[in-house]
């Protein structure tokens, strides 16, 4: 059962592709906001999955976070996570980003645990829909 206080951590080396200018965010070569929040969803994925029943997964629904300092190529970047609620499938998180010079976003995220063959039939289904 998951419960309050699950924390994560995970860090990486800021790469080129990374950039803003790479991702389409923005025209600099600066860490870019769209991957500090996929280093959030990770951590907080990650801090979780030992927590899980066989056959559950965890999907992100909500971020909120203020992205609030650039980070140069090359630089090491980590984030923190604390699950502060749970309700029922639902999951949030406290988050906070940080490089070697200090923090550099905070925010929160959800993610809801989901069963992952039901979760991809219903996205089969809307394939077929499609169709």
């Amino acid at each position: 059962m998951i419960e309050k206080g699950i924390k994560g951590r995970r860090e990486q080396t800021v790469t080129p592709e990374m950039s803003a200018a790479r991702v389409g965010s923005g025209l600099v070569e600066v860490f870019a906001t769209p991957m500090m929040i996929s280093l959030i969803e990770q951590t907080c994925n990650e801090s979780v999955l030992p927590y899980l029943d066989e056959g559950q997964g965890t999907v992100g629904t909500l971020v909120n976070v203020a992205h609030t300092s650039a980070t140069p190529i090359g630089m090491r970047v980590w984030c923190e996570s604390e699950l502060v609620e749970v309700d029922r499938r639902r999951l949030v998180f406290k988050v906070k980003a940080f490089d070697e010079c200090g923090p550099i976003g905070e925010g929160t995220h959800e993610r809801f645990i989901i069963d992952t063959a039901k979760f991809f039939d219903k996205v089969k289904g809307k394939v077929i829909e499609r169709l």
